[in-house]
Order: C-alpha cells, then structure tokens, then sequence
C-alpha cells in the first residue's frame, strides 16, 4: 500500500470513531455563521485590526463622486447643529456623565460601525438623558418631546404611565414595611397564585434580574439532571453572564455551551443522540430573525439585516422541541425575560401553545421595578435533597423578593386582569401586522428604501438597497422626535396600547426623516456596490487598512 493510501485510511478511520463521528455531527448542527461558532468570533474578534475612516473616507466609503461627499458633509454639519440647538442641557449632562459611566461610554462607541466613530463624533451628538416621561412621550432636559420607540428594552408593554401608576400604587401598598428584606410582605402571597396560575407551573422563585433569573433556571436543571451541558440557540440572547453568551463579549471561554442551528433538524438530531444534555434555552424572540443575532446599527455595513416572523413554522418546530425533550429528560426552558406579557397575557407557552418546564420573566413584570422569576415543576425547583442534606444548589439574592417590588408586581398582575389591558392584546398580531403593512406600502409608494418586519409590537427596520450609511437613520429619526435606544433601528419596542393617531404620526415622521436622508446624499442612487462588493471592501480595511 503507497503513503498516500495508508495516510488516507488512517484519516478514514479516524474519522470513523465514534466520539470524531460525535463531534462532526454536532459541528453540523451549528449554523455555519460565525454566530453559530462562538469561540471562532471570539478568536477573530480579539484579532480583529481596529481602523478608522478619515473625513474625504467617511463621507465617500462608497466611491461617491465629490459634489454627493460635500452634500454628505453639509448635511452632518446641519443636523449636528440642529441637535445642539436643540438640546443644549441633555447634551451637556451626557458629555459629562460619559467620563465616570462606563455604560454609556460603550453605547456611545456602538451607535455606528466603528469605523466612521471618530468622525461623526466631532459633528454629532445624541442625548441619553430624559426629564420624564409623558403619555407616549419622553421629554429631555430642555423640554423636546420624542415619541418613546425604546420600550426601555422590552418592559414597556402597555405605556409608560401605565409602570409609573404600578409603582406609585405597589408602594403605597407596601409602604408601611418599607425595605425590610428576608422577611415577605402579604402581597406576594397573591403574586405567588397568579404566577402558578398564568405559567401552569408548580413554583415560583423571586430573583434581581432577568439575568439571575436564567442563571438559576440553568443551574436548577444541571442539579437535578446531573449533566452539564447547556443548548442555546444562534443569535439568542439570555443575559450577559459568560455561559450563556459564547463568542464576543465574554472573555472566559465556556466549553460546557452548545450553539445550535435554531428550526434545523440536525439540532433535533444532537437532543436525541447526547446523554449529557441538561437544558434547552429558547429566547421566543428568535423567531423574529433565527440564528441572528440581536440586531443593532453598529453592524449596519450593508443592507443584508433582514428579519421576519413565521408564527405557524416556529410554533411547529417548538412542538418538535418539545417532544425531543420529553423523551431525553431534557428540561426545556423558556427566557421570556424581552417578550413575556407582551405577545400574549400567558406569554410565550399560551402564544405558541407549547408547555415549558421552567419559564423565566422579568421587566415588565415587575410593574416598571428590576425583578427576575422563575417558574418550574416542583421536581426542578426544590434546592436540596432530604436524603442527602449537604447536596444543596445554593442561589440568594439580598434584594429578592423587595417589598417595593413585590407591591408594584401586585399591581401589574392584578391590572393584567381588567378588560381595558385584555383590550390591548386582542387581534394584535391582526393589529400589528397591518400596521407593518401599511408602513411598507408607503415606503414603498415613496421610493424609499426601507421596510420593517415584526413579531407583535417589537420591529426591525431593514434595508432594500445597498448602502453603506444606513447607520445614519437613526440621527434623522431623533431629528424628527422619535426616540430609539442606543441599538438604533435594529429594535423599535411599542406599546400594544398605541394608538392610530401615534402610529400615524410615527409612520409620517419616519418617512420625513428618510426623505431628508435620502435629499441630504446619504442613500445615493448613483452607488453600483452590492453588499457582497461593500463586505468585501470592509474585509479589504480590515486585513490592509482603510
């Protein structure tokens, strides 16, 4: 036999062992995006050259023709001027609040794709401060009103004042106790039933954020399964902490952590054929944009960001989830920390009709105060074996179970309940998906290259043209009193109680604010790149310097 054929034969072997076999079939089962390989992102982004684009770079990344540069140019000058004149004060507390707070010091540096940061910083600000808030209003701190699209990262289900009327009632309920923590206030007694009552589940545990929430849901099902490993699914999000969130943004690397293909069924394939497996994590926000990520103007390279929701195709492949899991003994949980309250009063397991076996909540249940909650079986949630008393799986929190809001939470659930919120979420799939429709139709009708995709009231605004400045929407739209948080127009959050009137002043303002853009040079029709050209360029800048 030649070298070449022994060599050949031993790689075929090798590769006919069973754990090589293993390992292939769950290198299949990822997405084969660097989404779907964690520790491949993180290993290129930590060599990832930074770079950045100079004034004749920023204004012409497309190859635009000097006269569209200097329209480009004219134009951030005229709208960094109008925001300074309008908002002196909010602009000034944010400038000074970016020195000691390093949360806005990293928004601030993601609002755009890197590359044009340094630039458009000596032009253009954005305020993060507000006074109040006011109907479907936020006011700044020199009393400009912007309509309230940031949904305060999904609490804000039914309105601002709505959380603002929770807290006021939930404290004068609890108030007599004040902050008197490890003991309970009565109120949650009632939270308890309703929480049974709404998930179908056995127990409860009370927690500080939705972060805690699903870091004891994860940690419960590794005890009493006694495996480790832990599914989640490409692009979903379920807190910042390291296990859960594999790739970029986590420095310590975690083994223990599968990223699969979500709605594939080579992931049904590794469920069934593992014995280590504890848990599932499904974030129902997924079927949105499965296997992206999050989607936020930061990475607004191009215009390939799409999204869209099949509610009969995910409800499908959840029911097939389900089943897998049964059968393993794998706990399935659902995060329902963004969307829980909002796509139907039940949340996620009334919505699609499928039965978890723990459930996660936070924000908005809290009535607008920080809270985080699991629900599970009671075969899950118990902390300690009695026949074994030192084999506990310890989680506390000095803050769980506040009377402040524990009484704000009574509030929201007890208000859950009445048919002016049961109105909310009547036909609003029906609602909603008309109002993404007429939306389309008009940008459309006007030439513009915009459009939006929705799971319910959260949005995302993608693009129909290439363009390397779609990134810039974001300042127009503020121009035009429209409020986004800092991840821009990748999540717009609406209350499911807005009205016409305000959707119909959103609509018109968002096409104001793409006229203007589009007058203004940034979407410029003589551009011949497609996004496949653009992402090539940006490897070019990448590996060689802009």
């Amino acid at each position: 036999m030649s070298e070449e054929s022994t060599l050949f034969a031993a790689a075929a072997a090798l590769l006919a062992t069973p754990l090589v076999a293993r390992r292939l079939r769950l290198s299949f089962a990822k997405h084969p995006s660097l989404a779907g390989h964690g520790r491949m992102a993180a290993w290129l982004a930590r060599r990832l050259p930074g770079h950045r684009y100079g004034e004749e770079r920023f204004f012409s990344a497309d190859g635009a023709p000097s006269g569209i540069a200097d329209r480009r140019r004219s134009a951030l000058r005229r709208l960094g001027d109008t925001l300074r004149e309008r908002s002196p004060l909010t602009l000034a507390a944010t400038a000074d609040a970016r020195q000691g707070l390093s949360d806005l010091q990293f928004t601030s540096a993601y609002r755009v794709p890197f590359q044009f940061v340094p630039v458009l910083r000596q032009h253009l600000a954005i305020g993060s401060f507000w006074a109040r808030s006011e109907g479907a209003d936020l006011v700044d701190l020199d009393g400009n009103r912007c309509i309230d699209l940031t949904g305060s990262y999904g609490v804000n289900v039914l309105g601002n004042d709505f959380y603002k009327s929770c807290i006021d009632e939930g404290w004068a309920r609890t108030r007599d106790l004040g902050t008197v923590l490890g003991g309970y206030h009565p109120v949650m007694l009632e939270n308890i039933r309703r929480l049974k009552e709404i998930s179908g589940l056995d127990e409860v545990s009370f927690h500080m954020s939705g972060t805690e929430a699903v870091m004891q849901a994860v940690r419960l099902a590794r005890y009493h399964t006694r495996k480790r490993r832990i599914v989640r699914f490409c692009g979903a999000y379920h807190g910042w902490w390291g296990e859960v969130q594999p790739g970029p943004g986590n420095p310590v690397p975690t083994r223990d952590t599968f990223t699969l293909r979500d709605m594939h069924e080579r992931t049904l394939g590794i469920l069934r054929s593992r014995n280590d497996i504890a848990c599932v994590l499904v974030n129902p926000l997924q079927g949105l944009h499965p296997n992206r990520p999050a989607p936020g103007d930061s990475g607004l390279l191009d215009s390939g960001r799409s999204a869209g929701f099949d509610r009969a195709a995910y409800t499908a492949w959840l029911h097939e989830l389900r089943e897998v899991c049964t059968q393993r003994g794998i706990v399935l949980i659902f995060d329902e920390v963004f969307v829980g309250f909002r796509i139907a009063p039940g949340g996620a397991q009334e919505y699609f009709g499928v039965k978890a076996d723990m459930v996660t909540w936070g924000k908005t249940l809290g009535g607008g105060l920080p809270v985080g909650v699991v629900c599970g079986k009671a075969s899950l949630m118990r902390r300690y074996r009695d026949d074994h008393p030192a084999d506990i799986c310890f989680a506390r929190g000095t803050f769980n179970s506040h009377p402040a809001v524990m009484g704000a939470m009574n509030v929201f659930l007890e208000r859950l309940r009445t048919p002016a919120v049961q109105a909310a979420y009547e036909g609003q799939d029906e609602r909603w998906n008309a109002r993404v429709a007429a939306f389309n139709a008009r940008m459309d009708a006007e030439g513009m290259p915009l459009r939006a995709a929705n799971m319910g009231s959260i949005w995302t605004l993608f693009y129909t043209a290439p363009s390397r400045y779609n990134w810039m929407l974001q300042f127009y739209l503020r121009e035009q009193g429209l409020a986004l948080s800092w991840v821009g127009t990748g999540r717009l959050i609406l209350p499911l109680n807005m009205d016409d009137a305000t959707f119909g002043a959103v609509l018109e303002r968002t096409l104001s604010a793409c006229h203007s853009m589009k007058s203004e040079g940034w979407w410029w029709e003589g551009a011949t790149e497609s996004n496949r050209d653009i992402r090539r360029s940006v490897l070019r800048d990448a590996l060689f310097g802009a």
